[in-house]
């Protein structure tokens, strides 16, 4: 049996039984609101659990649309274009008028019957989004590394969970795995590739030194290790070069402690545990000839 979609939509009365009449039957389960402040309580306490948001175009939701990115919660979206709604004002600059993130969908209601093949556009687009994801440069970015890291860990692991519900409904892989070149370790500057090595240098440090640890969910930093190196293209040669260096580190301790460096080579199979999941992405990632690639959906 098919896992449903769970869907959120913050839309008025007036418009609900409009919209509501294309999304009927087992494919979908909702949770409609009309009250902005119900919806964002809701949605701040169970945003892993929607596939997809259907939203107005109503400005007085924009701040919160902004918390959320800045929590590093990213989700599908699709923006109704209501004759009802207000649209954002007038003299907005182009950039502005993105409500969330990139990936939306901005749906006019001339449109609107056309929403179930919609909302598997809207969450293809999603999962195209890359680890480094942004609103327009006007929009803050999250302050710290650790507010982007949790901004780039919810982002993979819920594009992997739509990943599969899609895979399951619609039979094809591949659409997780298409990644940005513009990702691409090789095609970033110089600094910036300095800087992403040094940030997979501790995370890898972190996943070594709890690898062996009990009531550790080692999995979670292993798929955020891997879900980066392989939006990155990062070889396997840079992965090993990670791991002996920071032996090579813990293997000089050892020595003025005057402590055997057997224990390191217990080690290897952490990254053995690493390479093999990359190996499997690496290997997804080629699509099949007897399945589409892609969803597509014209509007015209």
């Amino acid at each position: 049996m098919q896992s449903p979609l769970y869907l959120c939509l913050f839309i008025p009365d007036a418009i609900a039984q409009q919209v509501l009449v294309h999304l009927q039957g087992n494919r979908y389960r909702l949770t409609r609101f009309s009250d902005l402040k119900e919806f964002m309580t809701f949605l701040s306490n169970y945003t892993e659990h929607v596939d997809c948001l259907i939203v107005v175009n109503d400005s007085p939701a924009r701040p919160f649309f902004n918390q959320l990115y800045e929590q590093g919660r990213l989700l599908p979206i699709i923006i109704l274009e209501s004759q009802n709604t207000s649209p954002f004002p007038p003299d907005a600059t182009e950039s502005t008028t993105i409500l969330y993130h990139y990936a939306e969908i901005h749906l006019p209601e001339s449109q609107w019957a056309h929403l179930p093949a919609v909302i598997d556009q809207a969450i293809t687009h999603y999962l195209h989004l890359g680890p480094s994801c942004a609103l327009p440069r006007n929009h803050p970015p999250p302050q710290g590394s650790q507010a982007l890291d949790s901004e780039q860990s919810f982002l993979l692991l819920q594009q992997r969970r739509l990943a599969d519900k899609l895979k399951e409904r619609l039979g094809y892989l591949g659409v997780y795995y298409k990644r940005n070149p513009n990702y691409f370790y090789r095609n970033l500057s110089t600094s910036d590739r300095k800087e992403f090595l040094q940030q997979m240098g501790v995370e890898y440090r972190e996943i070594i030194l709890n690898y062996f640890a009990k009531d550790f969910d080692i999995n979670q930093l292993i798929d955020q290790f891997v879900n980066k190196a392989f939006f990155a293209d990062i070889s396997v040669s840079q992965i090993l070069e990670i791991h002996m260096e920071l032996m090579d580190e813990f293997s000089q301790h050892l020595k003025l402690e005057g402590r055997s460096e057997e224990i390191l080579l217990d080690y290897r199979l952490a990254l053995i545990d690493i390479l093999a999941h990359l190996g499997e992405m690496y290997r997804r990632s080629i699509p099949r000839e007897d399945i589409p690639f892609d969803v597509y959906y014209q509007t015209d």
